[in-house]
C-alpha cells in the first residue's frame, strides 16, 4: 500500500492535511538543528537536520508523528491558499477560538500557478528541487497570539509555503520575510534554516511589539562552516551593509521606538533586543550548541560553562576539524553527553544500567524563567540532551549539486528518539512513502506505525540500557550502511534513466526504493524488537542462540549506593542495619553461625 495525496484530496481536505502536519507541545517543545555546508562535508553535500521534540498538550486528535508527502499542483488564477492556525505556536487562540469558535483558518493568501512537491510533518523538510528546511523554537520577549487578518503566520506554515514556492535558500528567506511583514507573525520565537545544494541561510523571527507585521533577521552560513541551534536565537549584531544579512524593513525603527535598542548602544544585537536567551533553564540551549560544536571542532577548546544567556563564547558557525560525512551527521543527534562531565549515562540518576533518559518534572518545563532583572532559581533540572526521549522524529536532509534534483535530494528520516532510530532514505523525486511512516498518532499504540516501532524499543531498552544499546547500535549501523549503499546504486540507475529521457521511469524507481527500503527497515526493527524482548525479559540475559542464561545482578557501585550491604545476609538483620559505615565489597565469606555483627 502506498500513501500520496492527489490534488483533489488537497483541495477538499486541505485543512485536515495542514493540521495533520502540526505538533502541539507548549509545555516542553524543543528542537536541535544544524546545517553542514558543502565545503564542510566530505563529498560536497549540503545537510540540514532537525529533531522535532516535544511533550505535553499536543492536540493528539491530529496526527503528529507521521510523514506527509504533498505532491505538486497547478492552480487557476484567483485561487487562494488558506493559512491554518498552528497549536504548536504557544499562542492563546486561533482567531476566535478562545471564545469557543472552532475556526482554525486565520486567513488566505493568493495562490501561485504552480506549487512544488514536498515532504512535511510538523514543519516542511524537503521539496522536489532539493530545497531543505529545519526548525527550532526560541524564547522571545514578545509572543503575541494569532489574530485573523492581523497575525496569521507561524513558522510551520512559513516553512511549508517556502517549500511549495521556492527553489533556492535565499528565495525562501526573502519570501518568508515578506510574508511576515505583510500578514503578521504570532507565537513563539522561531529559527528556520533554508538550504539548497549550494547555499544555506538562517532566518529568526518573532512578533512585533506594534502588533502587526513581525520582526525577523537572516544570515547566510559561510561555505565550509557548520551552524547549530537549540532553542535560542543565534544571530547577533545586525550589519546593514553586509550582503550576507537580511532583516525586516523597519527593524531598527521598531526596536528604537519600543526601547528594545538605542543607537547609543552600538550595533543592534538581535538576540539581546528580542530575547532573554535560553529557552527553559540555564544551559538548556547552550549545552547542546557547545556539545555539537565541541565534537566537530575540539581544536577550538570550547568551555561548556558560560557567564549568561548572551554569551559570545560559541560562534555563529564553526569550521569542523575534519570534513563531515553522512554517518557523522547522523551521530551528531546520538548524544547524551557521553564522555563529558554531563554524561547522562553515569551516576545515580542513570540507575544501575546507565539509562540516559529522565522523567520530566516541573523544573524541566518551558516557562519565562528569566527577564531583564531577575532569574528564577528552581529546585533543579536535568541536563537537556541532544537526543531527547520525547522526540517525535528527526531527520538529516541531504542535497547534492552534482545530481539532478529528483536524485540529489534525500531525506534521511528517523521516527521517535534519535539515539535509537534508524534513518531511512526518502528521495526528493519519490512520490510516496512506506505506509508505517505515514501513519500513527501518540494516543493509540500501533506496532505497525514507524513511530511506535522505534519508540517501543527505546522504552524497552531503559530496563537494561547498558546491555541493550549494543544490540540496537549493531542493527542500526547495519541497516544504515545498507541504505547508504542502496542509495549509491539507485543514484546511478536513476541518473541513467534521466539522461536517457525517461524521468518518469526515474521517479518510479526512486519511489519504489523509498517505499521498499522503509518497509524493510520496519520489518528488521520488528525482528530486533522480538529478539530484545526474549533476550532481556525478567531481569535475565538469555542468549537466543546458545540459550545460555546470565543472572548479572547489579554493579558494585549501585549495590553500595542502594545499601545492599545492609540487606538480608544474616539472621541478625536488625543489628546489621544498625551498623553504620559498611561498604559493599562483592565478596562472600564463611563465618561461624554465632558470629556477632
Amino acid at each position: 500500500m502506498l500513501i500520496r495525496l492527489t490534488k483533489k484530496m488537497m483541495i477538499s481536505g486541505i485543512l485536515a492535511i495542514l493540521l495533520a502536519c502540526m505538533l502541539a507541545l507548549p509545555p516542553v517543545s524543543a528542537c536541535t538543528i544544524f546545517a553542514v555546508t558543502p565545503g564542510a562535508s566530505d563529498d560536497g553535500s549540503m545537510y540540514v537536520a532537525h529533531t522535532n521534540d516535544g511533550v505535553g498538550f499536543d492536540w493528539r486528535n491530529y496526527d503528529d508523528i507521521s510523514l506527509v508527502y504533498v505532491p505538486p499542483a497547478d492552480y487557476a488564477p484567483g485561487e487562494m491558499r488558506p493559512i491554518a492556525f498552528d497549536p504548536n505556536s504557544g499562542s492563546d487562540a486561533a482567531g476566535n477560538k478562545a471564545d469557543g469558535s472552532s475556526e482554525a483558518i486565520l486567513g488566505y493568501i493568493e495562490q501561485v500557478p504552480h506549487t512544488y512537491g514536498y515532504y512535511t510533518a510538523s514543519y516542511g523538510m524537503m521539496n522536489e528541487h532539493q530545497l531543505l528546511s529545519g526548525e527550532c523554537t526560541d524564547y522571545a520577549k514578545i509572543e503575541l497570539s494569532a489574530e485573523e487578518g492581523k497575525r496569521i503566520f507561524y513558522s510551520s506554515e512559513l516553512s511549508n509555503i517556502a517549500l511549495e514556492r521556492c527553489t533556492t535558500a535565499r528565495g525562501a528567506i526573502e519570501l518568508v520575510g515578506e510574508l511576515i511583514e505583510t500578514y503578521g507573525y504570532y507565537g513563539t520565537g522561531e529559527t528556520l534554516i533554508f538550504a539548497d545544494p549550494k547555499e544555506a541561510w538562517v532566518i529568526e523571527m518573532c512578533s512585533s511589539p506594534e502588533g502587526t507585521g513581525g520582526l525577523w533577521a537572516a544570515e547566510k552560513i559561510p561555505d565550509g562552516e557548520v551552524f547549530v541551534a537549540g532553542n535560542e536565537f543565534r544571530i547577533r549584531d545586525i550589519e546593514p551593509d553586509n550582503p550576507d544579512m537580511l532583516y525586516a524593513t523597519d527593524l531598527f525603527r521598531i526596536a528604537e521606538d519600543n526601547t528594545m535598542w538605542s543607537p547609543a548602544d552600538g550595533a543592534l544585537d538581535w538576540l539581546e533586543a528580542t530575547s532573554y536567551g535560553e529557552y527553559s533553564h540555564p544551559y538548556y540551549s547552550l549545552m547542546r550548541v557547545w556539545s555539537i560544536q565541541d565534537r566537530l571542532a575540539p581544536s577550538f577548546n570550547l568551555s561548556p560553562y558560560v557567564e549568561n544567556s548572551y554569551t559570545e563564547a560559541y560562534p555563529f558557525t564553526i569550521t569542523p576539524d575534519e570534513k563531515i560525512n553522512l554517518t557523522t551527521a547522523f551521530s551528531l543527534y546520538r548524544d547524551h553527553y557521553e564522555g563529558t562531565e554531563f554524561d547522562l549515562t553515569e551516576g545515580v540518576a542513570a540507575g544501575p544500567f546507565g539509562n540516559p533518559y529522565r522523567y520530566l518534572g516541573p523544573d524541566d518545563a518551558h516557562t519565562d524563567f528569566q527577564n531583564e532583572s531577575f532569574i528564577e532559581v528552581r529546585a533543579g533540572a536535568n541536563p537537556r540532551p541532544v537526543s531527547a526521549v520525547f522526540c517525535a522524529y528527526s531527520y538529516v536532509a541531504q542535497a547534492r549539486a552534482d545530481l539532478p534534483d529528483p536524485v540529489g535530494g534525500v531525506l534521511w528520516f528517523g521516527p521517535a528518539v534519535a539515539y535509537e532510530t534508524v534513518y531511512a532514505p526518502i528521495y526528493a523525486g519519490a512520490e510516496n512513502v512506506s505506509v508505517p511512516y505515514a501513519t500513527g498518532d501518540r494516543e493509540v499504540y500501533d506496532p505497525d506505525a514507524a513511530y511506535w516501532t522505534f519508540d517501543f524499543v527505546t522504552n524497552w531498552a531503559m530496563l537494561r540500557y547498558d546491555a541493550m544499546i549494543g544490540d540496537i547500535q549493531a542493527k542500526q549501523s547495519e541497516l544504515e550502511s545498507e541504505s547508504i549503499a542502496a542509495v549509491r546504486t539507485t543514484d546511478t540507475r536513476a541518473v541513467e534513466l534521466i539522461q536517457a529521457g525517461d524521468e518518469e521511469g526515474a521517479r518510479q524507481l526512486l519511489t519504489n526504493v523509498t517505499v521498499t527500503r522503509g518497509d524493510e527497515i520496519i520489518d528488521e526493527w520488528h525482528a530486533l524488537t522480538g529478539m530484545l524482548v526474549v533476550k532481556y525479559s525478567n531481569g535475565l540475559i538469555t542468549d537466543p542462540k546458545t540459550e545460555n542464561i546470565e543472572e548479572s545482578g547489579y554493579p558494585a557501585w549501585w549495590s553500595q549506593e542502594a545499601d545492599y550491604q545492609y540487606g538480608p545476609r544474616v539472621y541478625e538483620l536488625d543489628k546489621l542495619r544498625e551498623t553504620d559505615g559498611l561498604n559493599y565489597t562483592g565478596q562472600s565469606i564463611w563465618v561461624p553461625k554465632n558470629a556477632s555483627f
